[in-house]
């Protein structure tokens, strides 16, 4: 009989380097909600990839920065969590960049017990030099990594890496069911993909001051029934979601309504409200509540 592999793969970087990319090349699944926005993960997601002879759990995690309030503390729990199971680590950078945000964090990868592939991402977007000289520079910070160049978008090396994954994870066995795709639940996904559109379509403080609680979800044979409450910090960020007559409501309402029949792949019926809810970032009883602080 062939032995088994398991472990848990946690990817880790600056905001914005295609962590949340990779890990949905990696599933086969969007999992994690993309964007062109700095700090679009706030949770730690995990992604997990069965087998016969494997199973392999992928974690994403925010992307790291210098919190500057409540929430963002929280978020670089989620990173911190993320270096204390990892069988795997994969620390991801892209062209270009020269330093992770946080010195400590850096500190941790660089006297790492575990495996480390450092993922030089992006790769696309640059000449054959400029990588080269990139793959001599962060030989020279962390000689122990493995480098792997990578596009995860164009979808080079992935599989590599993917290999590379199971060459290095512990025999064990599963660590959950193997029908299983994540750790979240259903709300979950609504939640984040109704964010998704808030960050997609609004700009400055306004897709970081909302955060997204489904309050009923039912599922019959033929139709999904969603209701979902979007929150804001202050009644000028509530006009604004709204927008005239309902308008920029309505747009988020239809676009995360044919994302969710994709993911579903049943019919959805979605209806959004907005609430202020005030300071919530900043409001421990309140980021435990949607599942920050745990």
């Amino acid at each position: 009989m062939k032995k088994h592999k398991a472990g848990f793969v946690n990817i880790i970087g600056n905001p914005n380097v295609g962590k949340s990319t990779l890990m949905n090349a990696f599933v086969g699944e969007k999992l994690s909600i993309i964007t062109s926005k700095a700090q679009t993960t706030r949770h730690r997601i995990l992604g997990i990839v069965n087998g016969e002879d494997f199973q392999v759990i992928l974690s994403d995690t925010p992307g790291i920065i210098k919190p500057a309030y409540e929430l963002q503390t929280s978020m670089m729990d989620f990173v911190k969590s993320a270096f204390e199971d990892a069988d795997v680590l994969l620390y991801m950078v892209e062209i270009g960049e020269k330093a992770l945000k946080d010195e400590a964090f850096f500190k941790k990868i660089e006297n790492s017990d575990i495996p480390v592939l450092l993922l030089i991402n992006k790769i696309d977007t640059s000449e054959q030099q400029v990588l080269e000289e990139q793959i001599q520079h962060w030989q020279g910070l962390l000689p122990k990594a493995e480098i792997h160049p990578i596009s995860a978008l164009e979808n080079f090396n992935v599989k590599e890496v993917f290999e590379r994954i199971l060459e290095l994870l512990p025999e064990a066995p599963p660590y959950y069911p193997k029908d299983q795709l994540t750790d979240k639940p259903e709300r979950f996904f609504v939640n984040e993909t109704i964010r998704e559109k808030i960050l997609l379509h609004y700009k400055k403080e306004i897709p970081y001051a909302v955060e997204v609680e489904t309050e009923e979800f039912i599922e019959d044979d033929d139709i999904i029934r969603i209701r979902s409450l979007i929150m804001v910090e202050r009644d000028t960020q509530k006009g604004i979601i709204i927008g005239h007559k309902g308008s920029a409501l309505k747009r988020v309402g239809v676009e995360s309504r044919k994302d969710l029949e994709k993911f579903f792949d049943k019919q959805v019926h979605i209806e959004l409200y907005v609430k202020v809810n005030k300071n919530w970032r900043s409001n421990s009883r309140q980021l435990r509540r949607f599942g920050y602080n745990n």
